[in-house]
């Protein structure tokens, strides 16, 4: 399989530099999934060649390799290749073209259809179902599913993005989709291969001593440690040509208002009307 230049040619300490725009303090592991997981970045800017055969299936077969609580395997997934449906998908998503361009979309789903029908074969109610806990259970598990997936799709070379913008029109896309009641898209995600002019870029992260906290939270000293960040945050965006910004501003004006949400305020509703009661 072609494997991208986005993806190979560092080792992990050279990574790590360029994920926290720090050295480690240490020596590291060196292996090539380490290296696939540390070179993530997402793709916006697609070829529109199929992808090779067998690699969806391997990516979806690294998806159902994921842990799943209590092995209920609460998820699916819809692949949609047909141009119209991407094209409708990309609008709902809030006009994000590049949908229409990569071959393969996935629509990640939250799925406690599959258990309603499995409880009523078995003749029995399904009433844990129908609380917030199992609603949890199923979202966490369908996003360590697609992450799998992720790793899987970079490590052969083909790129990779997240489309939270499915949850703007929840029960549209759930329309489009045909899904069942008790099941709803919670993410999109591209695949395809990277266009020739797609560059490589790793987005700086929050250093460890920001999110790592041993045997106790402890936020001493946070704030210095933001505005470091804030500092390579803003030095990436000045490198990819991007308007100079603050992570931290931009992020808290984002949580201000219910604007942030993109709509999404009404999730709670919408799911009750797709079946979930979320008690």
């Amino acid at each position: 399989m072609d494997k991208s230049p986005l993806f190979y040619g560092s080792d992990v300490h050279q990574l790590w530099q360029e994920r926290y725009r720090e050295d480690a303090s240490g020596t590291l592991p060196d292996n090539e999934v380490l290296r696939v997981q540390l070179s993530h970045q997402s793709v916006r800017n697609y070829r529109t060649d199929p992808l090779p055969e067998g690699a969806l299936e391997a990516g979806i077969a690294a998806a159902s390799s994921a842990a799943s609580s209590c092995n209920m395997q609460n998820w699916s997934v819809i692949v949609v290749t047909d141009p119209q449906k991407r094209a409708k998908l990309a609008e709902l998503a809030g006009k994000q073209d590049f949908i229409k361009v990569a071959p393969v979309f996935l629509a990640w789903i939250v799925d406690h259809s599959r258990l309603v029908r499995l409880a009523r074969h078995e003749g029995l109610v399904q009433e844990a179902l129908d609380y917030e806990e199992a609603h949890l259970m199923a979202v966490l598990d369908t996003g360590l599913a697609a992450q799998n997936a992720v790793t899987a799709f970079e490590s052969m070379g083909l790129g990779t993005v997240y489309i939270g913008g499915l949850r703007n029109h929840v029960a549209e896309v759930a329309a489009l989709l045909e899904l069942p009641p008790r099941a709803y898209a919670v993410v999109g995600m591209c695949v395809g291969y990277p266009a020739k002019d797609e560059k490589r870029h790793i987005k700086p992260r929050l250093s460890q001593d920001v999110v790592v906290h041993k045997e106790c939270y402890d936020a001493t000293g946070e704030r210095a440690r933001i505005t470091e960040y804030d500092r390579k945050a803003d030095a990436y965006q000045e490198e990819q040509g991007l308007p100079s910004r603050l992570w931290s501003q931009v992020t808290a004006k984002r949580i201000s208002t219910i604007k942030g949400l993109d709509g999404r305020h009404v999730m709670r509703s919408v799911l009750n009307q797709l079946g979930f009661p979320l008690k």
